[in-house]
């Protein structure tokens, strides 16, 4: 009786601390806390200076995004808290990052179209994803995603840094702009896969 008196109060009892405290965890925190400040700087600092920092607070946030799922894994600290903070903290720092070049006129004329079908396909595949998720049905990232979501950081970084690196390197902007385009198309590309297995679901249904 004691024993399952025990376990029913164990039942009740909130998750505790150390798993919302736990490092992957705070490493996601952060990454989503880097994004006010990578917008701060372009707004107020876009020098430069300011275009440095904001490379440097960029590069943290892309390498949290690595390293809190590798942890994660590794010490067995995976959590539901976790699983739902790390999509929507990636999403932030793409979607605040491009708005950000796109007001400074790094990203302009024709190379908006990169930067809407990016932040039109996360749009979409966050609401396919919810509809998924209450028929219980999991989409499995495919190698072309991961490498969709690195070549996508990797121009988004190139460009926070462009106007100042083009003073070192001539032809940083255009390779930037080069891979946002390629980044694009592979964002297509994988939200298809969504959108077949939403579709597919939802006539089933």
């Amino acid at each position: 009786m004691v024993y399952q008196d025990r376990m029913e109060a164990a039942a009740r009892s909130p998750a505790p601390p150390a798993r919302v405290l736990s490092l992957p965890n705070v490493l996601t925190y952060a990454r989503m806390l880097a994004v006010p400040a990578i917008v701060a700087v372009l707004f107020f600092m876009n020098n430069e200076r300011g275009r440095w920092i904001a490379l440097t607070i960029y590069l943290a946030a892309c390498i949290t995004d690595w390293l809190d799922g590798y942890l994660a894994r590794v010490w067995r600290q995976q959590s539901t808290l976790g699983r739902m903070l790390d999509p929507i903290a990636d999403k932030l720092l793409v979607g605040a990052t491009l708005l950000m070049l796109a007001h400074d006129n790094t990203i302009e004329g024709m190379n908006v179209w990169a930067a809407v079908i990016i932040l039109c396909r996360e749009i979409l595949v966050s609401g396919l994803r919810e509809f998924l998720a209450e028929l219980n049905v999991k989409v499995h990232v495919t190698q072309l995603a991961k490498w969709k979501t690195t070549l996508q950081m990797v121009a988004l970084g190139i460009l926070v840094v462009a106007p100042a690196g083009e003073r070192y390197v001539a032809g940083v902007t255009q390779t930037g702009l080069g891979l946002l385009w390629v980044a694009a198309l592979l964002t297509l590309w994988t939200g298809y896969d969504y959108l077949r297995a939403a579709v597919r679901h939802a006539i089933e249904v």
